[in-house]
């Protein structure tokens, strides 16, 4: 006769949904569905005139059109979970699935803060050192950028992703969130967790952390050399060439700190509370960074506006 702990640790996993909410999931899978639809309408938006507009194969563009695709693949590696809750098809996911979600998850909210360190260093560049602007961010230079990001986001989270497979989970097999995290499961392992911990929390202090000290400082440099320029109109447009970027460093970073408040201090919070504050982390980029970019950056605003034009035309 197997142990009571076999049935436990089988392979599947429970996601929570809106715990207290069930007979309203037709109504909210309503905005969820909207949310969605418009995370990939709108980055696909930005991909396209992108890459339909010469004008706009600069460097700044170039990140821009990274950050639209992570925040596309953001919401294309969490839809089927979230909406197979609210659609009440199904609340389970297996080990595997579970891992390899874990693996895009967190590691496209590692892409998404490389790629926001390399915006800011473009708008550090463009305003404090502007004639050697070109020379400095090749295209050369800007693919070395893109390729760094890429391998930081899907090599350094291998060792902990990897061990994952691994563990013997004893508890029962209910996640927190309606899509799965790392921290997540490790709370169901009832092995021994201390690598994962200790190179998950290193990781973010060197990623997540050591990003958003570097593009606090960039902005310092570029504040002193802003005030420097005698001309008010000059410092202003300055200015409003980095308000897209600090929106949209504000809205990954904001959700992020919210999360982890949540988990550090909230356990006595309602689990509801915890699930709204996963889906804000998950889908509050991916939504708000296509309308921040679409609205505040000219050359975007004007190209979907000729676009929209010539499509009602």
């Amino acid at each position: 006769m197997s142990p009571p702990s076999a049935s436990i640790n089988s392979s599947v996993f429970v996601l929570t949904g809106f715990p207290g909410l069930q007979q309203y999931y037709p109504w909210i899978s309503i905005p969820f569905s909207s949310i969605y639809a418009m995370v990939f309408l709108g980055n696909c938006m930005v991909l396209h005139v992108i890459r339909t507009e010469p004008s706009l194969h600069q460097p700044m563009f170039y990140f821009l059109a990274l950050l639209a695709l992570t925040d596309l693949c953001m919401g294309l590696s969490t839809v089927h979970t979230v909406l197979g809750i609210l659609w009440e098809i199904s609340q389970n996911i297996g080990l595997d699935a579970c891992i390899a979600q874990t693996y895009f998850v967190h590691g496209l909210s590692c892409t998404e803060s490389g790629v926001l360190l390399a915006m800011a260093f473009d708008r550090f560049t463009a305003i404090c050192n502007p004639l050697r602007y070109t020379t400095i961010l090749t295209n050369g230079r800007v693919i070395q950028i893109v390729i760094t990001i890429l391998m930081r986001s899907t090599l350094s989270i291998l060792p902990v992703i990897i061990r994952l497979k691994f563990f013997y989970y004893c508890r029962p097999h209910f996640l927190s969130h309606s899509f799965c995290l790392h921290q997540d499961l490790l709370r169901l392992a009832c092995s021994d967790i201390r690598f994962n911990s200790f190179y998950a929390l290193a990781l973010v202090i060197c990623t997540l952390l050591l990003d958003a000290v570097l593009i606090i400082i960039s902005y310092i440099f570029i504040l002193h050399t802003v005030l420097a320029i005698a001309s008010r109109e000059e410092r202003l447009k300055s200015l409003q060439t980095c308000v897209s970027h600090i929106c949209a460093v504000l809205v990954f970073y904001i959700p992020i700190i919210g999360l982890t408040m949540v988990h550090r201090f909230g356990k006595h919070l309602s689990p509801l509370v915890h699930v709204l504050m996963g889906n804000i982390y998950i889908l509050f980029p991916p939504l708000m960074n296509p309308i921040i970019y679409s609205v505040k950056t000219q050359q975007i605003r004007s190209r979907m506006k000729k676009w929209f034009s010539l499509k009602l035309y």
